[in-house]
């Protein structure tokens, strides 16, 4: 079982160090926190939850306690910001192994060092049932510069990054009972969040509009389009996917890939790499209030959302003419 609450709390601690841009971390009822001058905050929340983000015979400990924060990180590098602190609340099993915790933990700390992104407090409680995780960070970006995805306007480009499809591919052969042992799948296990890459476009003023894909293409494209009150047309052909019959399907559809999504203007200039990370251009912002998909053939089909939803795809029926 996990040590007592104040034990715990005096581990994670001395595990997690000190913070050099906090005033004040653990210890105190609220952390103090130090943001750079002309900045705003930016502050988001994520859960992740046993049986329906993680389970604990396909993913190992390090593994969701990375998730866990890769998570949160994203969310602050689809706005072009940089991350300062994280908070985390858990929930515990009482059966839970004290050995499961400690290797949550070495998961969660390996990769907010590697972002410099301290642990500076949370909350610690028993669980009747499952593992419950919910993860707060705070980052920030200088003043009235975040990309929003309210942004994107008629004319624009539609860029993605990476690949899309790894993390939902990954997942069905976890289904099906398979190993899966690539490095493509090792992206599903230990997400990296591209902040770097955020962090670039909008610093060069690049990116109009943004998202990362933690829900999908299909979903989070929407999102792009209800927010900024346009359309958009995918090009089948030019999307990062995975080889074989269903490739164009789990990049349309497929979540938890933590790319970013993102429109500039026809008059910029975007890498076709940023910090190591290719990026692709895959489409394009149109007048008319709905999502397509272009073909080779030139064709147009609707795209219907059809997004991530626990550990596999939405099932729904999609009419003709509709991508699926």
């Amino acid at each position: 079982m996990p040590l007592s609450e104040r034990k715990l709390i005096d581990r994670i601690r001395q595990v997690s160090g000190e913070g050099a841009r906090l005033g004040h971390g653990i210890g105190d009822d609220c952390a103090v926190v130090d943001l750079p001058n002309g900045h705003e905050a930016l502050v988001t929340t994520d859960f992740s939850l046993e049986g329906i983000h993680f389970r604990r015979e396909w993913h190992t400990p390090d593994s969701v306690g990375h998730r866990c924060l890769a998570r949160g990180l994203s969310d602050i590098a689809a706005m072009g910001g940089e991350p300062h602190a994280a908070f985390l609340s858990l929930a515990l099993p009482r059966k839970l192994p004290q050995r499961w915790v400690d290797q949550f933990f070495a998961g969660f700390l390996k990769l907010a060092k590697s972002y410099g992104v301290q642990l500076a407090g949370g909350d610690i409680a028993e669980s009747p049932t499952g593992i419950l995780a919910d993860i707060v960070v705070l980052g920030s970006v200088p003043k009235r510069k975040a990309v929003l995805r309210s942004g994107a306007h008629v004319g624009d480009f539609l860029y993605v990054t990476g690949t899309l499809g790894d993390s939902v591919a990954t997942l069905e052969l976890l289904r099906a009972g398979k190993r899966p042992g690539t490095a493509s799948h090792q992206r599903h296990f230990y997400p990296d969040p591209r902040l770097k890459v955020g962090g670039y476009l909008r610093e060069k003023k690049l990116a109009s509009a943004m998202i990362d894909t933690s829900d999908g293409l299909s979903v989070d494209l929407q999102h792009i389009c209800d927010e900024s009150g346009v359309g958009a047309v995918v090009y089948a052909g030019s999307l990062p996917r995975l080889p074989g019959p269903d490739g164009l399907k789990l990049a349309l559809h497929g979540g938890e890939d933590y790319e970013l999504l993102f429109t500039a203007a026809q008059r910029v200039k975007v890498p076709t790499a940023i910090a190591g990370v290719g990026v692709t251009r895959i489409g394009e912002i149109v007048s008319e209030r709905d999502v397509r998909v272009a073909g080779a053939d030139g064709r147009m089909q609707r795209l219907k959302q059809a997004g991530w939803e626990h550990f596999g795809l939405k099932i729904r029926q999609i009419s003709a003419g509709e991508i699926q």
